[in-house]
């Protein structure tokens, strides 16, 4: 009743200001037309929600794309999956989106397998490839819960969506800071998780990604520019006595499952994965 009585003092001032203006009572039932009129969104509770205390507790996924052609595999979307403990992020390439549940299979194998520990709960959107009766019997079948945001609120999914955007703006900064085509989108993307995996986040304190995920620290001593000149060694096996002992090439990332670099021929517009690779980080 105080607000109601406040709100009656504020149109009587305002009845004094102008002339022949009635005394306006505010309603005192459940206005319809109002609520149809003017309904909002609920806010969504600041702060931050409860954190995962193990390995894979939670993890966090979404796709993005579909994006141009790319240099090798013509994938268009990617996806990710992020652990809320330690915020480690793996990255996967698709063509289709309807290829997600193949790549949570793999994810959720390799990730059992390193951790120790069992995939608990996976929080998704309800874009259509996480929503099928396959992906869905997948879960039951392996007692994972599986969360869905409302409808048009990704904001319960902040932690997949802030990743993917943070990729992307760092991606397109890179890309576009080298001067390199769009179609090595999939490159940079790689080399972005590398990064952020070893790099501090406010999320996981006094500690990487990775160390929070693996338990030891990871080295950067074999670090390099992105898109910097380098030469990679060819083997005795493939040249002649008079060829040339290097490959001249551009460093794109590193090998997802070898020790060695990822580089780019834009002569023979061929990938070379090496280990013998000499850098020049000051020319691109």
């Amino acid at each position: 009743m105080g607000h109601l009585g406040f709100t009656g003092l504020k149109l009587i001032s305002h009845s004094k200001m102008v002339e022949g203006l009635p005394m306006i009572s505010p309603p005192q039932k459940f206005c319809e037309a109002c609520t149809k009129g003017k309904q909002k969104r609920q806010t969504f509770e600041g702060g931050k929600s409860r954190r995962a205390r193990r390995q894979l507790e939670l993890v966090h996924s979404d796709i993005a794309g579909p994006f141009e052609t790319t240099l090798v595999g013509g994938s268009k979307y990617y996806i990710t999956f992020t652990d809320d403990f330690s915020r480690k992020c793996w990255v996967y390439f698709l063509r289709e989106k309807a290829e997600a549940l193949d790549k949570f299979k793999e994810f959720k194998a390799m990730a059992e397998k390193e951790s120790g520990q069992p995939l608990k709960v996976l929080r998704i959107d309800r874009g259509g490839e996480y929503t099928s009766r396959l992906f869905d019997d997948f879960c039951r079948e392996w007692g994972i819960s599986h969360q869905l945001t409302a409808t048009y609120s990704p904001q319960q999914n902040g932690v997949a969506e802030r990743k993917n955007l943070t990729v992307m703006n760092m991606e397109r900064s890179m890309v576009k800071g080298k001067g390199l085509p769009k179609k090595f989108w999939v490159e940079a993307v790689q080399v972005v998780v590398y990064l952020l995996n070893r790099c501090p986040t406010k999320s996981v304190k006094f500690m990487t990604p990775f160390q929070a995920w693996s338990g030891w620290n990871p080295s950067v001593k074999h670090q390099r520019v992105f898109k910097c000149v380098a030469y990679a060694h060819v083997p005795d096996q493939r040249r002649k006595k008079l060829d040339d002992k290097s490959e001249k090439c551009i460093f794109v990332g590193y090998a997802p499952m070898s020790k060695a670099y990822k580089l780019y021929n834009p002569v023979t517009e061929k990938a070379i994965i090496s280990r013998d690779v000499v850098f020049e980080e000051d020319s691109s």
